[in-house]
């Protein structure tokens, strides 16, 4: 899709999810917008992710068929997301990854993701499963904490290309046990140590997964309760855009201001596949987006960083 066909649907869905949203209508409203002078993506006002902790974000009148949630402690409040049709979401799943990998018959599909199969409401483990039906049964496998058996399947001799995916804390608990090298394996880390261990960055994840299975790179998926689209990258932390996203980085000072490429700033997502919620959101993930619409995700927008805004780096 080009950007230009983009922007065109992108300002559709705004229009339309402003006369049909009550929630996004006044939001919208009380920022005194008026919505005939939005003519371009990096006008339109996006809603701070924290309101689906907070508000059902529905458009239109539906009853959904499933809802999202986010994890989180009994303490915390968790996102919901009100899912219209469930197909829509999965198929979006499905294409976006196919555009990036290819065929699914092409892979053997393995899951280590513990924190999620231990809760209700996961997009991802819904996406997985999806996934996992169109293969073999030889050929796929969510795993807990069985990890002598995951070893096992990953040492395999196959002739197809293995997709080992995972929550971080769960493949770094993996990788302490197991040291191999892994031919024709792609590992993906879906981010996240869940109060598991100690919070480390990405590029310190990766680079003990690639010691340990000999790989040249790790890849990532980037999702979370509140989108029904997906964003991967193949190495380095660096995700590439698909037809159904578009990732900018927002001034920090200034949620209204579009940062200029890449200068870090707070992550604004268009997700045109929120048809039914709201497809513009005001992340509070930090990170850069590069010449070409690659981005990178550095970390979490707190009130540190608001306060100290004038001292990020260029």
């Amino acid at each position: 899709m080009q950007d230009k066909d983009f922007e065109k649907i992108a300002l559709s869905i705004f229009h339309y999810q402003y006369e049909h949203n009550s929630l996004y209508k006044r939001f919208v409203n009380l920022l005194k917008i008026n919505p005939k002078g939005i003519q371009s993506i990096y006008q339109i006002p996006h809603l701070p992710i924290q309101f689906f902790k907070n508000y059902h974000i529905k458009t239109g009148e539906f009853n959904e068929e499933l809802i999202y949630t986010s994890s989180g402690t009994s303490s915390s409040q968790t996102s919901k997301h009100f899912v219209c049709d469930k197909d829509w979401y999965l198929n979006n799943t499905l294409k976006i990854f196919e555009d990036e990998y290819g065929s699914l018959n092409n892979y053997r599909i393995f899951a280590l993701l513990p924190s999620y199969l231990e809760r209700k409401g996961s997009s991802l483990i819904d996406m997985v499963d999806f996934f996992m039906k169109s293969i073999p049964s030889k050929d796929k496998g969510f795993f807990l904490y069985n990890n002598n058996e995951l070893a096992a399947k990953l040492l395999e001799k196959s002739d197809k290309k293995t997709l080992l995916i995972g929550v971080s804390f769960a493949l770094l608990d993996f990788a302490e046990k197991y040291s191999f090298p892994l031919e024709n394996t792609i590992i993906m880390e879906t981010g996240g140590m869940k109060g598991r261990r100690k919070e480390m960055t990405r590029k310190e994840v990766h680079h003990i997964l690639k010691k340990a299975f000999q790989l040249e790179n790790i890849h990532s998926e980037y999702g979370m309760t509140e989108l029904l689209s997906q964003g991967y990258s193949k190495g380095n932390g660096i995700f590439n855009p698909n037809q159904m996203m578009k990732v900018w980085a927002r001034e920090i000072a200034d949620p209204f201001e579009k940062c200029k490429n890449n200068r870090v700033g707070a992550i604004n997502i268009i997700d045109l596949a929120n048809i039914d919620s709201c497809a513009f959101i005001a992340t509070d993930d930090l990170g850069r987006v590069n010449d070409n619409g690659q981005y990178e995700i550095l970390g979490r927008l707190d009130n540190s960083d608001v306060r100290g805004c004038n001292l990020m780096v260029l």
